[in-house]
């Protein structure tokens, strides 16, 4: 018989679980406070805790470090769903939004008992090997991000993972599966942004025969094939609103119905999904559906852009080198001297993708197995201009709202952000070659950035 402990202080919530959960034959005991469950109980004898998110005194979360080894699963109103993801963060195995449901209550306890049950019987095998292996890198932003994959494998909570396009963010879900219970289940990855609007809820969610002109027989969507499993949902930000909604319903009841059928079915998937876009500001706008956004901002994963990660430029570079030269059945190839500085000054406006490419195509086209800068074909010059350009605008930009009062130069924003405000600033009253030309960059550069970093042109009164 399984051993609860409820930490709850309003009297009327706590009585009322403890009598579900004892109907259910579970060993149940309560507390008010967390300074009543410490000094009353012993947190390890318990399989589970379930505590609220506030209470008198501590907050529930302070229970996820006393308890160690035993999950903590957070209550919470839904008023506050931002702190249960920062409970999430923090450690607790899940969360459960009040007024809970009787019946989602008991399943989520199950299948926290079951992953428990999973972990304990589980042989101490040696560390998985796989896309772990490929998130290489030593600076702060990488470390916390390998941090958090840690934690988070070990749970079922949809994860959201941020970046820029070319980070590696497929490698991240590959991560968090393989460190999962879910590992020897199929990891399915669908790019959002490749399938076409009219066939994406099929492509997703399956159809039955007759659903639509060419379904000429049943077949089981992607969320299928991934039952057991993960699904790694890429560019969700390009996902229709119809397809939105029935993700929704997915995400909230762990079911799926088929385009054209009548019932639904259960299914057991692990969602992570990833973005290059605000998903916030999408919603903001009517583009993104609100709830879902905050359905899939459970935990929040953010990939590093290439040019922020400092010398891990040189330890991917030499990782991707090596692997060329296996790819191509050759020796061991060199970069000349200089080349690594120069692809530490270098914006990498691609990425981990960019510099991968490069390297790829140097190789082939190497003299001797001797990587140059000139083979790379890094575009150096835009990037420096870039650069005094951020450095400028740092100190300029205040002077055109407060002529009189000199603003200090804002610190932490990137030249993603120097980029994005001057343009949005400025596009009102330049052309694009006027722009170009200010940003000491090239119109095609100018447009490239643009589609980067979402920022649309605006459209000339006619």
């Amino acid at each position: 018989m399984s051993r609860i402990l409820i930490v709850e202080d309003e009297t009327i919530i706590r009585t009322a679980l403890r009598r579900l959960l004892e109907r259910h034959d579970y060993q149940v005991d309560d507390a008010g406070s967390v300074d009543e469950a410490t000094s009353r109980f012993k947190l390890q004898d318990y399989n589970v805790i379930i505590s609220d998110l506030r209470l008198p005194g501590a907050p529930g979360t302070e229970l996820i470090p006393l308890a160690k080894q035993v999950p903590v699963l957070i209550m919470t109103s839904y008023a506050s769903l931002r702190s249960a993801v920062d409970a999430m963060k923090l450690g607790a195995v899940d969360y459960i939004a009040k007024p809970f449901d009787h019946d989602e209550m008991l399943r989520t306890i199950e299948n926290v008992l079951n992953r428990k049950v999973a972990a304990t019987d589980a042989s101490p095998a040696a560390p998985a090997k796989g896309s772990k292996s490929e998130l290489l890198g030593s600076c702060p932003p990488m470390q916390e991000l390998l941090s958090r994959i840690d934690k988070v494998a070990r749970t079922d909570a949809t994860v959201l993972v941020l970046g820029e396009s070319g980070t590696g963010k497929e490698l991240v879900a590959r991560a968090i599966h393989e460190q999962s219970d879910r590992a020897k289940a199929p990891l399915i990855s669908v790019n959002c942004a490749s399938i076409p609007d009219t066939l994406i809820e099929s492509e997703l969610f399956g159809h039955e025969k007759g659903a639509f002109t060419g379904a000429n027989s049943a077949r089981s969507g992607l969320i299928e094939a991934a039952n057991g499993g993960t699904l790694f949902l890429d560019e969700i930000g390009e996902l229709p609103l119809e397809a939105q909604a029935r993700l929704l319903r997915f995400l909230q009841e762990s079911e799926i119905r088929r385009v054209g059928a009548v019932h639904s079915t259960q299914v057991n998937v692990r969602l992570v999904a990833a973005t290059h876009r605000n998903l916030k500001e999408m919603a903001r706008n009517g583009d993104f559906r609100e709830d879902l956004y905050y359905r899939l901002y459970v935990m929040e994963l953010r990939m590093p852009p290439l040019r922020d990660r400092g010398n891990d430029i040189v330890i991917l570079a030499n990782r991707f080198l090596q692997r060329a030269c296996t790819k191509m059945g050759l020796a061991t190839a060199r970069f000349s001297e200089g080349t690594m500085e120069a692809m530490t000054q270098y914006h990498w406006p691609g990425n981990v993708r960019e510099l991968e490419n490069a390297i790829e195509r140097a190789l082939i086209l190497a003299d001797d197995l001797l990587i140059t800068t000139e083979l790379l074909g890094l575009d150096l010059e835009p990037a420096s201009k870039l650069h005094q350009f951020e450095r400028s605008y740092a100190y300029s930009s205040g002077e055109t709202a407060n002529a009189g009062n000199r603003r200090e130069p804002q610190t932490g924003l990137s030249l993603d952000d120097y980029f994005q405000r001057f343009v949005l600033e400025n596009q009102n009253r330049m052309s694009e070659t006027d722009l170009a030309k200010k940003l000491g960059v090239s119109r095609k550069c100018l447009w490239e950035r643009r589609q980067k970093l979402g920022i649309p042109r605006k459209s000339r009164s006619k």
